[in-house]
């Protein structure tokens, strides 16, 4: 069953803003590309994920992007979800069976579980959920077909998508990836992350390096 992962990522030059005073623009738009790179390396590596698209207007993810081998549609910035909707457009017009919609700020994505998720058995129209680390946000949807659940990220998002999905006749399953748990939108976020990343042994090359950089910055 060919899956299509879908990247939307808004302008780096907005990214990151509840980091706090801790981080200038440029810092966090540097470890905003840096945690995206590691994303795409990621599919790239999952030998599930047929094909990669970027929605994003903003040059520097485009150029990633296709350095990777990774489709972009350039779509203005509206949102995640109308992001997502977007590249949900595209996979039904291609006739992809089956979507991953995936944030760039998960950069311990091990391409292993992304594999282990996608082989997860699909009966007919189907959600499955991946929460975050709180377990009430929403990391990751992989949607069989690609219109089976509108995208609705944001807080609160993981009840929003059951219950979303249930009124549309859509079965739900919540499904625990441990390297999809962490996204990184607030300082604690960056700890736990920072944290992660020397308990692991390789891994979001991209995203270490840059943290190493900032971290002699800072100090």
């Amino acid at each position: 069953m060919g899956t299509l992962a879908i990247l939307p990522i808004k302008n780096f030059d907005d990214a990151k803003g509840r980091l706090g005073d801790g981080f200038d623009a440029g810092p966090r738009r540097a470890l905003a590309e840096a945690m995206f790179s590691d994303v795409v390396v990621a599919l790239r590596r999952a030998g599930s994920v047929a094909r990669i698209l970027v929605v994003s207007a903003d040059p520097a993810a485009q150029q990633i992007a296709a350095g990777h081998g990774a489709g972009v549609l350039d779509e203005p910035d509206r949102g995640h979800n109308a992001a997502a909707s977007a590249g949900i457009r595209v996979a039904l017009e291609a006739g992809d069976e089956r979507v991953l919609l995936i944030p760039g700020d998960c950069p311990l994505l091990d391409p292993h579980e992304l594999d282990q998720l996608i082989a997860h058995p699909a009966r007919g129209r189907s959600a499955l959920i991946v929460p975050d680390r709180h377990g009430t946000g929403t990391n990751a949807l992989l949607l069989t077909p690609p219109g089976s659940l509108e995208p609705a990220f944001g807080p609160g998002s993981c009840e929003r998508h059951v219950a979303n999905a249930n009124a549309t006749g859509t079965a739900p399953e919540v499904v625990a990836v441990p390297t999809l748990a962490l996204d990184v939108d607030t300082p604690e976020d960056l700890d736990a992350l920072s944290a992660a990343l020397t308990e692991r042994h390789g891994g979001a090359a991209h995203t270490r390096g840059m943290l190493r950089q900032l971290l002699r910055s800072r100090s």
